[in-house]
């Protein structure tokens, strides 16, 4: 999933009014902000297998050490511990660690089979193949989407233009990324894949500037 995990971070700022938007994306996408460094170092492996899925052709060899179970609660942890050194409340932090699950979760709704419990050849994998229907995957996804965007917009309502435009691009370019997932031309290779995926990163200033707010007049 993609804008199925942003709906997440969308949808959290209910519970977590004093929490910038970014804390809540970063941790949401984590698992997906550390799995391009290992596919580029090798650590992880991909491969492009046009037709792998009708939603996208990439086929999830190895990924232990970014997507497994084990290492979503780790790397959540990591999270907690940034956001509290970084100022947040204690309550704050927890919440945005344990949002790092939600990644797992989600991922073994779209994938096939290749979620692992932890790293390890003998860590079963799992996975409910949501990704095999591309219809199912706009109709489940999109319905998150849009009902995360309304959801935030209800109790953090936008304020000055320069929150509409940032939020609203956010919005614009995440589901136009989304939507044209199974359109587009597959990478050239896992690397070429990689270095592409660490686009990812840029998705937290800019949810930073969307949740920001112009004073009240």
């Amino acid at each position: 999933m993609f804008v199925g995990h942003l709906a997440i971070a969308l949808g959290a700022k209910r519970n977590a009014h004093r929490v910038n938007l970014a804390w809540l994306v970063t941790a949401v996408i984590a698992l997906d902000l550390v799995w391009p460094i290992f596919v580029i170092t090798g650590v992880e492996q991909v491969s492009i297998v046009p037709g792998a899925t009708a939603f996208t052709p990439f086929v999830f060899d190895s990924y232990p050490w970014s997507h497994s179970l084990l290492m979503a609660c780790v790397w959540g942890f990591v999270i907690y511990a940034i956001a509290k050194w970084r100022g947040l409340r204690a309550s704050d932090a927890r919440f945005v660690g344990l949002l790092v699950l939600s990644h797992w979760v989600l991922d073994v709704v779209s994938h096939n089979p290749d979620m692992p419990l932890w790293p390890g050849a003998s860590s079963p994998k799992y996975g409910l193949g949501l990704w095999n229907s591309v219809p199912a995957t706009y109709a489940v996804e999109g319905a998150m989407w849009a009902g995360a965007i309304l959801i935030y917009l209800t109790s953090r309502p936008l304020r000055g233009w320069k929150s509409h435009v940032a939020f609203w691009s956010f919005v614009g370019v995440s589901t136009v990324m989304w939507a044209a997932g199974p359109f587009g031309p597959p990478p050239p290779s896992a690397q070429a894949l990689g270095w592409m995926a660490l686009i990812g990163w840029i998705m937290i200033p800019w949810a930073y500037a969307a949740d920001k707010r112009a004073p009240a007049k």
